[in-house]
């Protein structure tokens, strides 16, 4: 997954800026983003402070290393049954 370019305080600046009463356009020309973009932001981080953004990158970062760990160890104990399957 790429990376963002824009940190937590940066993507909600530019929504209050938007939300302020800018067009859309202007906030996309200002900023160098695309349209979409600017309504994925808001659809996802609208309303939203800094903090509150902060700790859900945070979570979405525990959840997907907590993720990985689980298909670790699913793997392991599947291989961990098909050697004992072996051995009777």
């Amino acid at each position: 997954m790429k990376k963002s370019t824009f940190s937590p305080t940066q993507i909600v600046a530019i929504l209050k800026e938007y939300e302020s009463g800018v067009t859309a356009a202007e906030v996309v020309r200002k900023h160098g983003i695309s349209q979409a973009t600017l309504y994925n932001w808001r659809k996802k981080y609208g309303g939203m402070e800094v903090s509150e953004l902060k700790r859900i990158k945070a979570l979405e970062e525990e959840n997907a290393k907590l993720k990985r760990m689980y298909a670790e160890l699913a793997l392991d104990h599947q291989l961990a049954k098909e050697i004992i399957a072996k051995k009777l």
